[in-house]
C-alpha cells in the first residue's frame, strides 16, 4: 500500500516525538535528557528515512512546560541533544515544533489542531501536505495529519486508537523497510 503512495524526495515526513522516536513514559513526562531514551533501532531508521524526504519535522505536544514540569529553555536543551545524537547517527531533522500549552487551553497549537503543521509550510513553502506523511501513536497525532491531508502511519503502542490510520507499524524500521 506504502509503495502505491509513489514516495519521492518531494514529500516531507511528519514525526511525533514521544512514542515513535523515544520510549513514552506513561502517565509522565520527559522532563531531562536522562529520562529520553530512544526507541530500539530509532536511529538507525532515522538515518535512512530522512534520506527519502525532503523534510523531516518533528510535531510534539509538550505540556509539561504550561505545567511548570520544566522551562522552555528545558525542553530545548532536550531537543537540541537528541538532534545531536540524530545527526551524530546519519540523521538529519528539518525543524522541531513543540505545542507547550495544556490540552484545551489557548493558543490551541496542540494536535490534533493544524496549527504546527502551517506553520511548517510557511516556513518551508515546498511543502505539500497532499505527499506529507504523519507518524504517530495517538489518535491527536493521526487527527492531525488527516486534518491536514496527509497520508497517516500508526505505530502501535498500549495507546487505545480509535481513528484508522492508513497504515500500521510496529517501528521506524519498518517503516523504512516499506518505503525502500
Amino acid at each position: 500500500m506504502i509503495q502505491e503512495w509513489n514516495i519521492d524526495p518531494t514529500w516531507s515526513l511528519f514525526l511525533d516525538r514521544d512514542g515513535v522516536i523515544n520510549e513514552r513514559i506513561w502517565n509522565g513526562y520527559v522532563l531531562n535528557y536522562e529520562q529520553f531514551v530512544f526507541k530500539a533501532h530509532s536511529l538507525e531508521a532515522l538515518k535512512f528515512l530522512t534520506r527519502y524526504f525532503s523534510h523531516t519535522i518533528i510535531v510534539t505536544n509538550q505540556q509539561c512546560v504550561s505545567k511548570n514540569l520544566i522551562t522552555i529553555k528545558e525542553l530545548e536543551e532536550i531537543h537540541n541533544q537528541m538532534l545531536h545524537e540524530i545527526n551524530a547517527n546519519g540523521g538529519e531533522i528539518t525543524r522541531i515544533y513543540a505545542a507547550t500549552e495544556e490540552k484545551n487551553k489557548t493558543p490551541f497549537r496542540r494536535k490534533p489542531n493544524i496549527k504546527m503543521g502551517l506553520e511548517a509550510q510557511n516556513q518551508f513553502s515546498n511543502i505539500d501536505f497532499s505527499k506529507s506523511i504523519m507518524v504517530g501513536d495517538t489518535d491527536s497525532d493521526i487527527e492531525f495529519g488527516k486534518n491536514l491531508g496527509m497520508k497517516t502511519i500508526l505505530l502501535k503502542s498500549e495507546e487505545k486508537n480509535t481513528i484508522q490510520a492508513d497504515f500500521e507499524i510496529r517501528n521506524l524500521t519498518e517503516l523504512n523497510d516499506l518505503i525502500n
